[in-house]
């Protein structure tokens, strides 16, 4: 029977969520009375729950979103596609729409003569980066090159790989019996983290399979930035010393920092690349990993041999996803969107300075791109400042998420100067509300 107390559609569809449902990095016991958004329909860069209230998607959905919801050329593309078929396996056979994508995005990720091993998230893709990191020296008689250089505050997932080469945090200390040990160096919170990453590589060469870095932001940290000429000089080191570069460019890639990748920007080229998140512009599940071809040649040999990768997903490879993920990159070009994030992360980035001017309460403000961190200096700990800023932020119509006391900001990449002006005066409404002005 329906509780008699539920009154609201929300109310209905959230008890029924909970009954039901079990959401990652929530904790479900509170689900309910932290009152969480259930979406019925969205529409641009707005979402639309049960209630018929809105909301602008100011974290593009757990920055997945890159030009809208609805987008009509990317419903077009699914529509198309399920006209001919949805999926059929990437194991020992092929599909038209995924070898399309392929060839589109070969000539824009920054790796050299690149194949692509498909995926379902980045977590999967960092895992793959991983093992095929570790294969490759293997498969060339070389045994000792099995560790791996991460830096501290480094985010790349939550399976077992990633947590690995992660910093910790997020609830993954108790998984540290599982995790397997990583030299690891400062994150980009340090000035000096590229100098103590550099030499490290130099006395560990000889043991690593491969560095991991996420170029130029740290995101789930708290929007952590450095510099590109930092990344260049460690993927110089790594060139230097034959170590393999991995770059998880899950979160930053597809424009989020105002060049396609941000290795872009760098002017590296790793030997492995992670994509995924805004892949399919936040459509499908779909992620990849990136292979050079030196390493992708490194497991050419006999049919059946040890030297094959043996490792596959189900849905690697999907088509759908893949078709959507191909119109999706054409957009890029027709709609100028990084013009866009260039234009719009300039404003934001004045806006966010003048908002922040008076109020006391703002710690920092970090920022590249449309990728923003603000981090709020709470005067005292367990006020939960991040999330009651957030959830200020939600009730006046404007969708964020905290990481801690860093409030983030993920606009959408077609967000508009107006919706901008929004995001930033709702922030500062909902700062005063729970901080004071």
């Amino acid at each position: 029977m329906t509780d008699p107390q539920l009154t609201s559609r929300h109310d209905l569809w959230a008890a029924r969520d909970a009954a039901v449902v079990w959401h990652g990095f929530t904790q479900m016991s509170a689900y309910v009375d932290n009152a969480p958004i259930i979406v019925e329909s969205a529409e641009g860069r707005e979402l639309i729950d049960v209630d018929g209230r809105r909301y602008l998607d100011a974290i593009s959905s757990l920055w997945v979103t890159t030009l809208g919801h609805r987008v009509p050329e990317l419903d077009q593309a699914a529509r198309e596609q399920l006209d001919r078929v949805a999926h059929s396996t990437m194991l020992g056979n092929g599909n038209m729409a995924t070898i399309v994508l392929a060839e589109a995005l070969a000539p824009r990720v920054p790796v050299s003569e690149p194949h692509f091993l498909f995926a379902s998230d980045g977590a999967a893709a960092v895992e793959q980066a991983l093992k095929i990191a570790f294969q490759f020296w293997t498969n060339q008689g070389i045994t000792t090159r099995t560790r791996y250089l991460a830096l501290g505050g480094a985010y790349h997932g939550d399976t077992i790989g990633s947590i690995s080469v992660g910093a910790g945090g997020f609830g993954t200390d108790m998984f540290d019996p599982l995790r397997f040990p990583v030299l690891r160096a400062p994150g980009y919170d340090d000035p000096g983290w590229a100098d103590i990453a550099v030499a490290m590589i130099a006395t560990h060469a000889h043991e690593l399979a491969a560095v991991v870095i996420e170029p130029l932001v740290q995101g789930a940290v708290g929007m952590w930035v450095t510099n590109p000429e930092s990344v260049a000089r460690v993927a110089e080191a790594c060139r230097e010393h034959d170590v393999l570069l991995i770059a998880d460019e899950v979160a930053t890639g597809f424009g989020r920092t105002g060049t396609l990748f941000a290795s872009d920007q760098c002017r590296i080229r790793p030997d492995l690349m992670c994509i995924g998140k805004g892949l399919t512009g936040g459509y499908l599940a779909m992620a990849a990993t990136v292979a050079s071809r030196r390493v992708y040649q490194a497991f050419l040999g006999p049919d059946l041999s040890e030297m094959t990768l043996y490792h596959g997903h189900s849905f690697s490879g999907n088509a759908l996803a893949a078709a959507v993920a191909l119109r999706h990159l054409q957009l890029f070009d027709e709609l100028e969107v990084l013009a866009n994030v260039r234009d719009r992360a300039a404003q934001l980035s004045q806006a966010l300075g003048t908002m922040a001017a008076n109020r006391g309460s703002i710690g920092h403000i970090r920022q590249r791109g449309l990728m923003v961190g603000v981090e709020m200096n709470p005067p005292a700990d367990d006020l939960r400042w991040g999330r009651k800023i957030c959830a200020a932020s939600v009730r006046r119509g404007v969708l964020l998420r905290p990481l801690g006391d860093v409030v983030v900001l993920m606009p959408i990449l077609t967000t508009t100067a107006e919706e901008i002006e929004r995001i930033v005066s709702v922030l500062g409404e909902a700062i005063d509300e729970v901080c004071g002005p």
